[in-house]
């Protein structure tokens, strides 16, 4: 079993570590564009293994992606944040080639690959990336995004309710971003609704302060978080090469489900060693219906932008 991870800043890092000590692979291969960044990361990863004792090897590599060949699993990281100044339609133009780029060597070494894309802006790199396979397979190109924005708002109902985060399941759909929709009525503590546990107001706060998690810790640190989504990308990887059949928020490519036909939008979905083995569908009152189909349209608009740029 071998594990890429393509990008070696903190997310792709964080990311090869947690694959590396929870023994997911037998190799672990870190890959960066900049030199001995990756080689430098993945060894000091790997000699942590005799202090956390796990015998995953993690092996560096500055773009040469002969060393990738035969991944089972490929997690894609790649790509630069927004900078001041910077439009959506810059980040997308400029992302989308990167993106474009990696995904080229990684289907040239790894042809079976199931590829899990973490780049922003997510649903249309996640768009980007399936173009780029020429849409071979729907189910082993997804996205990164849901499992970290339900962590979130987990989290912060942990928070709130003074209760362990173990014990809260919560579903979020839609675009990564404002867009966002977490569902109340699907959010359970130990099985009691979360609307038994909390008062409307209080978790109407936590929903928003949920949809803008990711600026809450751009504004703090100055820069994007890392230890959430690098563990998130694990925690689909983990799913995928141990055959888990767990259930997770995913961005997918949808054909029809909630009457959404060509998008890559965050839903419900079963991960097994196939990849995004089904697509569940949840019966959706208007309210929530109406929620999705609004961050549909959003996603829409910026696939447009990609669409324009005529790269495939």
């Amino acid at each position: 079993m071998k594990i890429t991870v393509v990008g070696a800043g903190n997310v792709g890092a964080t990311c090869a570590d947690a694959c590396a000590r929870n023994e997911l692979a037998n190799e672990v291969i870190l890959v960066d564009i900049k030199e001995g960044l990756a080689e430098g990361k993945a060894l000091d990863i790997w000699e942590t293994s005799p202090i956390t004792l796990y015998d995953t090897r993690t092996i560096g590599s500055t773009n040469d992606y002969t060393k990738t060949a035969g991944s089972d699993v490929v997690v894609i990281t790649s790509g630069l944040p927004r900078k001041p100044g910077m439009s959506r339609d810059d980040l997308i133009n400029t992302n989308a080639k990167i993106v474009k780029s990696v995904t080229e060597n990684v289907i040239a070494h790894s042809p079976e690959a199931i590829i899990i894309v973490v780049s922003n802006p997510l649903d249309v790199m996640c768009y980007t990336a399936f173009l780029t396979t020429q849409k071979k397979n729907k189910n082993k190109v997804m996205g990164m995004a849901g499992i970290l924005d339900t962590a979130r708002y987990r989290s912060f109902l942990a928070e709130a309710l003074n209760c362990s985060p173990k014990d809260i399941q919560a579903v979020l759909m839609g675009g990564h971003g404002d867009t966002m929709v977490p569902l109340p009525r699907y959010t359970t503590v130990s099985g009691i609704p979360v609307t038994e546990l909390i008062e409307k107001d209080k978790l109407d706060a936590i929903i928003e302060r949920t949809k803008k998690g990711g600026g809450e810790l751009v504004n703090l640190m100055g820069t994007s978080a890392w230890y959430a989504p690098g563990t998130a990308a694990a925690q689909m990887v983990e799913a995928i090469v141990r055959d888990q059949k767990r259930i997770f928020p995913c961005c997918a490519w949808l054909e029809g489900e909630y009457g959404l036909n060509d998008i890559y939008l965050g839903v419900p979905v079963k991960l097994g060693k196939e990849g995004i083995e089904e697509i569940i569908e949840l019966d959706l009152n208007e309210e929530e219906k109406e929620l999705v189909n609004q961050s549909a349209d959003h996603v829409k608009e910026v696939m447009k932008v990609l669409d324009n740029m005529e790269l495939f």
